[in-house]
C-alpha cells in the first residue's frame, strides 16, 4: 500500500489527527458556548464508532497520521468512547494516541483508558477556585476536575497537561497561582490565548488577554526562561520555570501565529475534513464513505482536501471573518 503524505500548498505535512467524537458538552463555559447550550448535531449526522475507527485507519494507514487526539464538544460524553480508543490503538498500534478534555468523569475511566492503549491526557482547567470555576463554566464541578487530573496522573497518563485560556476580569490575575498548582503536581501547564471561535461570536482582540500579559504576570513570581529544545511544530512555546526542568508553555495562536509549522488537520464528528481551526471550508468525507466509497477513494478526497489548505488563520487581515461553527463543533 502507498503512502500518501497530506501536504498542503505550501510544503507543510499533517501527521497530527484531530479527531472531534460529539458537539456535545457538560460545561457551558463562557468563552465557548451560551449559558442555554446550543443545538446539537443530530444523532444520525454524527460519525458512528465504525465509522471513526475506519477513517482514522485511512488516515494512519494510507496518509502518514502518527498523532490522532480526540476531541470534542467533550469527547468523555461520548458513549463507547474507551471501546474507540480501544479499536483505534488495534488498528493502529504505533500512533500516539490522546484526548483532550474538561476532567469531568475522567476519574471513572482513567485505567480504563489506559488499558485501552490511550497514552496521555491534556485537561482544560482555567481555575482553582470554586467561585471563578463556577463563573467560567456555568457549573459546579471543579472537584470533579481535580480528581480527574489525579486519576489520570496515577494511572499512568502523563506527561498530564492543562491548558487554561485567561479571560479579562475574570481569571486574568490567577496565573501564577495556577502554574503553582500544577507545579506542585506535576502537571504541564499551558495558557492559550483566547480565539474568535465562540458560539456567541463575542470575541473582542481588545478584550484578550495575550502573550506579553501573561508572561509579565508569571514572571512577578517565577523565573522563565526559554527552553532549549527546538519548538517544531508544536503549538505552545515552552519556558522553563526557575530554572527548570518543569516548563510552562504559552499557546500564542492569535499574536504569535505559528501557521507555517501546522502540521495538523481535524475530522468533525459528522466526518468533514477542517484543514484549520478558522477555516470556513469543509470537506465531506461522511457522505462518500456511507455511499460505498473505499478506502482508497476517502484517501484520495482526503489529500484534496489537504491542497486548499490556506498559508495562514487571517485573523489580522480586515477581511477575517470568524468560522461559522464554533469550537464545540469542530473540536481542539
Amino acid at each position: 500500500m502507498q503512502m500518501i503524505p497530506l501536504a498542503d500548498g505550501y510544503g507543510r505535512v499533517a501527521r497530527d489527527l484531530r479527531v472531534s467524537l460529539t458537539d456535545r458538552c457538560n460545561l457551558r463555559c463562557t468563552y465557548c458556548m451560551p449559558a442555554e447550550g446550543l443545538t446539537w448535531l443530530p444523532r444520525e449526522e454524527q460519525l458512528s464508532d465504525d465509522e471513526v475507527v475506519r477513517l482514522v485507519a485511512v488516515a494512519t494507514e494510507r496518509l502518514g497520521v502518527t498523532e490522532v487526539r480526540f476531541t470534542g464538544g467533550e469527547p468523555l460524553v461520548r458513549p463507547g468512547f474507551v471501546d474507540i480508543v480501544a479499536r483505534v490503538r488495534r488498528a493502529a498500534p504505533e500512533v500516539e494516541l490522546s484526548v483532550t478534555t474538561n476532567g469531568i468523569g475522567l476519574a471513572r475511566v482513567a485505567s480504563a483508558l489506559v488499558d485501552a492503549g490511550l497514552n496521555r491526557v491534556n485537561v482544560s482547567l482555567d481555575t482553582v477556585r470554586q467561585d471563578t470555576f463556577v463563573e467560567l463554566t456555568r457549573r459546579d464541578r471543579l472537584d470533579d476536575v481535580v480528581a480527574g487530573l489525579a486519576a489520570a496522573s496515577a494511572a499512568g497518563l502523563g506527561p498530564v497537561k492543562v491548558n487554561a485560556v485567561l479571560m479579562r476580569g475574570v481569571n486574568d490575575d490567577q496565573a501564577p497561582e495556577l502554574l503553582a498548582w500544577c507545579l506542585e503536581r506535576g502537571y504541564s501547564l499551558r495558557f492559550i490565548e483566547q480565539m474568535p471561535l465562540d458560539a456567541q461570536h463575542g470575541w473582542a482582540r481588545e478584550e484578550m488577554v495575550v502573550a506579553e500579559e501573561i508572561l509579565a504576570a508569571l514572571e512577578e513570581r517565577f523565573d522563565l526562561t526559554p527552553a532549549h529544545e527546538p519548538r517544531g511544530s508544536a503549538p505552545a512555546e515552552l519556558f522553563l520555570v526557575d530554572g527548570g526542568p518543569a516548563t510552562v508553555g504559552v499557546i500564542a495562536s492569535v499574536t504569535r501565529p505559528f501557521c507555517g509549522d501546522c502540521d495538523r488537520v481535524r475530522l468533525t464528528a459528522d466526518g468533514q475534513v477542517r484543514t484549520c481551526l478558522f477555516a470556513r471550508e469543509e470537506s465531506d468525507l461522511r457522505s462518500a464513505l456511507r455511499a460505498g466509497a473505499d478506502d482508497e477513494e476517502l484517501a484520495s478526497r482526503w489529500v484534496t482536501a489537504m491542497r486548499g489548505k490556506a498559508a495562514g488563520h487571517g485573523i489580522d487581515d480586515p477581511s477575517f471573518l470568524q468560522p461559522t461553527r464554533p469550537m464545540s463543533a469542530i473540536g481542539g
